[in-house]
């Protein structure tokens, strides 16, 4: 197959047939690293102007201590979700030494031999954990160089047999200290709105939890590829751990800027979802992952915070929606929102601003 698609430029271009190649080797990019490539396939050229610049700005975005007072903890976190969408934590109660082995036990699983990896892959996710690479492959233009193993965390866990025993300790204890962790960003995110601090999480917004654990291997030609196309999160907030190889990028003020690994430290970004019950008072902001260069492949495990119930209908809060403020998205149920995120490609917000109300 990696001849197939390492040819292809003497032939007629197919994407979908080199696609569905790719697919069913069912190894991923990490296997077409592994048989020795030296020039990145077709099917994973991403068009220049989308492409990352060699000189990125420095990085703005506040790290915040969650350990001082909690006013203080607050405003900084308001300022922080109302001006850039992103910011790291630390002193956020989760061990640094799970963390550590967190990451160690997400790329093993990746680095596992080909049939015990293998057999874990699948694009059904209805057994709750599954490796794939690329969810949104079949429907966008360009692939990206990564791999990734999800698992859905809540509102109940996968079954055990289906997690993969190399990683199933560390993510039954990453769960449960993340859930405590995003119950009080939450909190911490409601009062910075003025509304009651279990607002949110009295919503299921904390519930529909899902894992996913990416690997970015070496790339060989590192300028035609991303690791994830620029995009924003559909769910209400994102905690993010990242290891010490960094490649993630937030788009600030208009340009792009690098987020430093800080080991122990946390991400924290915002979703579409909550940019629209935030009445545009949070901000989700777009983000890419550069591909890597290193001959370190890079690691990094997010859970997506999202609401349980999803017929339930979602919007702006009412209490922050007034004469003075209208509210600016319509209401939606989270069913045909979430439904919509998947048919598309990893875009910029295309989500948010198909629900406002201006596009009715």
């Amino acid at each position: 197959m990696t001849a197939t698609i390492i040819s292809a430029a003497a032939s007629p271009y197919d994407r979908r047939k080199e696609v569905e190649e790719f697919e069913n080797t069912k190894l991923g990019v990490k296997g077409l690293v592994d048989s020795g490539i030296h020039r990145v396939p077709t099917i994973f050229h991403h068009p220049p102007d989308s492409l990352p610049e060699s000189d990125p700005e420095e990085d703005p975005i506040p790290v915040i201590d969650l350990s001082g007072p909690e006013s203080e903890v607050v405003d900084r976190v308001q300022a922080a979700a109302a001006k850039f969408g992103f910011f790291q934590v630390v002193n956020h109660g989760v061990p640094v030494s799970l963390l550590d082995r967190l990451v160690k036990a997400v790329r093993g699983f990746h680095e596992l031999p080909a049939p015990e990896k293998t057999a874990h892959y699948r694009r059904d996710v209805s057994a709750g954990a599954s490796f794939f690479s690329n969810v949104d492959l079949f429907v966008s233009k360009a692939a990206s160089w990564r791999d990734t193993l999800q698992i859905r965390l809540g509102p109940t866990l996968a079954d055990l047999d289906a997690i993969p025993s190399i990683c199933r300790e560390e993510v039954i204890e990453w769960d449960k200290e993340v859930k405590q962790l995003g119950e009080r960003l939450l909190a911490l995110l409601c009062q910075g709105l003025g509304v009651h601090a279990n607002r949110l999480k009295e919503m299921s917004c904390s519930e529909g939890r899902v894992m996913v654990g990416h690997y970015y291997p070496y790339c060989p030609e590192p300028e035609k590829t991303v690791g994830i196309a620029c995009h924003t999160d559909p769910g209400l907030v994102t905690v993010l751990l990242q290891d010490q190889v960094g490649g993630l990028q937030v788009k600030h003020d208009g340009k792009w800027v690098n987020v430093k690994s800080i080991h122990g430290a946390l991400v924290i970004n915002i979703g579409d979802l909550l940019q629209i019950t935030s009445n545009d008072q949070y901000t989700s902001v777009e983000h890419r992952v550069v591909a890597n260069s290193h001959r370190e492949p890079r690691v990094s495990v997010g859970v997506f915070f999202n609401p349980s119930l999803r017929d339930n209908l979602y919007g702006p809060l009412p209490e922050l929606v007034s004469a003075e403020k209208p509210a600016v998205y319509r209401q939606f149920t989270y069913s045909d929102y979430i439904t919509r995120f998947f048919k598309k490609e990893l875009d910029g917000k295309s989500l948010p601003n198909y629900y406002r109300l201006q596009n009715e």
